[in-house]
C-alpha cells in the first residue's frame, strides 16, 4: 500500500474517532450547534471512504478500455464530497430551524465543549497532514478532503465560541442561530470543492506558473527544431498531460527529430512529476510562427 492510500485510510480512522467524540459532545449538551458539527463529521467519514476508493481506482494502470489511465476518478470523489457537504449543510439548516422555533437550555455545556475541543484538535492536526501530503503527492482527492476538514475546523471553532456565548448570556436561541450560520458556511465550502473538481473533469489547463515553466523548458531543450506551437495542457489526478507540435527542418532525419523529442520529454518529466507528453513532429512549411518559439 503506497503513501497516498495509507493517508486516505488514516482519514477514515480519524473521521470515525472525531465523529464519536462530537456525537458524545452533542448528547451531553443537547446543543443544535454541536449536532451540526457532528453531522459534518458524518460527511467526513463518508467522503474519506469515497476518497480511498477513488484513489485505488485512479492508481490502476491504463488498460484497453481506459488507455489514458483512471486518474480522473479522484476528481469524481471530490465532486461527490462537495455534494455530500451541501447535503449535510441542508440537514443542519433543518435542525437549526426547529431549534429557533423551540429553543431550550443546554445540559452539561462545559463538559460537552471540552469533548468537542478535543475532537477539533484531532481534526486540525489531520487537516495539516492531508493538505501538505495531498499537494506533495498531487492527489486532488486528499486535497479536497483536507479543504473540507479545514472548513470543519474553522466552523468547529465558531461553534465552540457561539455555545460559550449562549452559556454566558443565557440566550438559548443563540445556539440554533449559530448552527444556521455554520450551515451557510458549509454550503459555501461544498460549492467551492465542487467547482474546483469540475474544472479537472472538464480538462482545465494547468496554472499560469506551470504553463510558463513548460514553455520555458520546451524552448530551452528544443534546439535543432524551428518552433513549437499549439501547446495544450490538462490535469487528471496526479498526471499532467502535455501535447504540442514541433516543427523541424525538412532535411532533419527521423532519428534526429526523435532525439530532439526525447530530450524535451526528459526535461519536462524532470521538471514535472507524472507528466505524459505527446509531440507531433511537422516539416518547416507547417510553421505558424506563434506559440512556443524555439530560439
Amino acid at each position: 500500500m503506497n503513501r497516498t492510500l495509507k493517508i486516505a485510510l488514516g482519514s477514515i480512522v480519524v473521521g470515525i474517532v472525531v465523529l464519536g467524540l462530537k456525537t458524545l459532545a452533542w448528547q451531553m449538551t443537547g446543543s443544535v450547534a454541536l449536532l451540526s458539527d457532528a453531522l459534518e463529521s458524518t460527511v467526513n467519514v463518508a467522503t474519506a471512504l469515497a476518497a480511498l476508493i477513488a484513489i485505488r481506482i485512479a492508481q490502476r494502470p491504463a488498460d484497453q478500455s481506459h488507455p489514458y489511465g483512471h486518474h480522473k476518478a479522484e476528481f469524481l470523489s471530490a465532486v461527490l464530497e462537495g455534494v455530500m457537504i451541501i447535503v449535510a449543510a441542508l440537514l443542519i439548516l433543518e435542525e437549526a430551524f426547529h431549534g429557533i422555533m423551540a429553543p431550550r437550555p443546554l445540559d452539561a455545556p462545559l463538559e460537552g465543549l471540552l469533548v468537542n475541543v478535543a475532537a477539533s484538535g484531532i481534526n486540525a492536526a489531520w487537516c495539516w497532514v492531508l493538505l501538505s501530503q495531498g499537494r506533495r503527492l498531487k492527489s486532488p482527492a486528499l486535497v479536497a478532503d483536507g479543504k473540507h476538514l479545514l472548513s470543519d475546523v474553522v466552523t468547529s471553532g465558531g461553534v465552540i465560541a457561539g455555545v460559550l456565548l449562549a452559556i454566558v448570556t443565557g440566550h438559548a436561541i443563540l445556539d440554533p442561530i449559530l448552527a444556521a450560520v455554520v450551515a451557510v458556511n458549509i454550503l459555501w465550502s461544498g460549492w467551492k470543492v465542487m467547482t474546483a473538481s469540475l474544472g479537472g473533469l472538464m480538462d482545465k489547463a494547468v496554472s499560469d506558473d506551470v504553463l510558463t515553466a513548460i514553455r520555458s523548458t520546451i524552448s530551452d531543450q528544443a534546439h535543432g527544431a524551428i518552433e513549437a506551437h499549439d501547446l495544450r495542457t490538462r490535469h487528471a489526478g496526479s498526471m499532467t498531460f502535455i501535447d504540442f507540435h514541433l516543427v523541424v527542418d525538412g532535411e532533419t532525419s527521423v532519428s534526429e527529430a526523435h532525439a530532439i523529442c526525447d530530450r524535451i520529454e526528459s526535461a519536462l518529466k524532470h521538471r514535472l512529476d507524472d507528466a505524459q507528453i505527446t509531440i507531433h513532429v511537422e516539416p518547416e512549411h507547417k510553421a505558424k510562427h506563434s506559440g512556443v518559439l524555439v530560439l
